[in-house]
């Protein structure tokens, strides 16, 4: 049984304060700090970057969710795309799917080739070493679900007209390469699992319960992050407060139901 929605608010709110102290205490330390979101489609990677993102500065953290690669990309180095939205100290990046598109998308949908998936495989721990030599924090999470929740989800996008933007070609092409995206991510495992990059998959059959996982999971790997607020001067007003002067615009008389 799904976790219900006033459970899962509950169970959230501390996990949220903590984000909030965690985001306090990259911005003192000048921490950066990067989570990697991957998984099938409908997995549920948008809601999971929510609920992390959700009580924090924009300035300061945000999501890298990239296109299509144009022209001018498709010529560069591959991974010169995404380093562009690496952080800065302080700074809290999250990767709405990465660079793990050539092992994945890019790879079952033949968007690539071979050779180029196999260099990718190679370079991509080299790459991910030199981000945490450098100190960056790196997360990567692949959020797992089963075929007939894909399905499910799939259809729910299908048939609600407020979800139909997410149901793209490319999800509607998965469903008969369920298998080929799963080969494809155990390679990708096998190549890219590492000590200072490990991978970790979080069951996402149960998307609110995943989350939780996924959230819980990620304060407790980073190191202590206690800090206390600044303290902020709020003395009273010397004055009586003032109201603001304004105009009201009429309001729209019977207005379609």
């Amino acid at each position: 049984m799904g976790l219900k929605g006033k459970d899962y608010r509950r169970l959230l709110a501390p996990m949220t304060r903590e984000l909030v102290g965690m985001a306090r205490w990259a911005k003192v330390s000048g921490a950066r700090i990067v989570v990697v979101f991957e998984g099938r489609d409908t997995a549920g990677k948008g809601g999971a970057i929510r609920a992390v993102r959700d009580k924090l500065n924009p300035r300061q953290c945000r999501t890298a969710a990239l296109g299509k690669p144009t022209q001018e990309e498709l010529g560069q180095w591959y991974f010169q795309r995404y380093a562009r939205h690496l952080p800065s100290a302080g700074e809290i990046v999250l990767f709405d799917r990465s660079w793990y598109n050539r092992a994945g998308v890019e790879r079952v949908m033949g968007y690539t080739d071979e050779a180029r998936v196999k260099a990718f495989l190679e370079q991509a721990p080299v790459f991910e070493k030199m981000l945490t030599d450098d100190g960056i924090l790196l997360f990567k999470y692949w959020l797992s679900t089963d075929q007939d929740k894909q399905e499910e989800r799939l259809r729910e996008r299908l048939e609600d007209p407020l979800k139909r933007w997410k149901l793209s070609p490319v999800d509607l092409a998965a469903r008969d390469r369920y298998d080929a995206y799963t080969h494809a991510r155990e390679a990708m495992l096998s190549a890219t699992h590492t000590d200072y990059a490990p991978w970790t998959l979080v069951n996402f059959n149960d998307q609110k319960r995943g989350r939780l996982t996924l959230i819980r999971d990620l304060l407790d790997r980073l190191p202590d992050t206690h800090v206390e607020p600044a303290a902020i001067d709020f003395p009273p007003l010397d004055r009586e407060p003032r109201d603001e002067s304004y105009g009201v615009i009429d309001p729209i008389d019977d207005y379609p139901v």
